[in-house]
């Protein structure tokens, strides 16, 4: 399985809805919380290409992008194919 790692913030109902998802999947993944760290913002937006929102998801080193990327992937049946790598 491919490594997963999200960043997020702990008040945020799209982290939350995609930890649900990863969780329910029985992924473990690295979270990264940049309320927490936020020294850690500026690498989270330089690996997204320059996007600001959270969460943002990689599985690899596969940017999938926030909650409703990681959703959509799962609705198309091509989530399980990518954790799998």
């Amino acid at each position: 399985m491919q490594a997963v790692t999200m960043y997020y913030k702990p008040t945020c109902p799209y982290c939350q809805r995609a930890h649900q998802l990863l969780t329910a999947k029985g992924v473990a993944y690295e979270g990264i919380d940049i309320s927490r760290e936020p020294e850690r913002r500026e690498e989270m937006i330089a690996r997204a290409n320059g996007r600001k929102t959270v969460p943002q998801i990689f599985i690899g080193d596969t940017h999938v992008g926030g909650c409703d990327d990681l959703h959509a992937l799962e609705a198309a049946g091509k989530l399980d194919a990518l954790l799998a790598g």
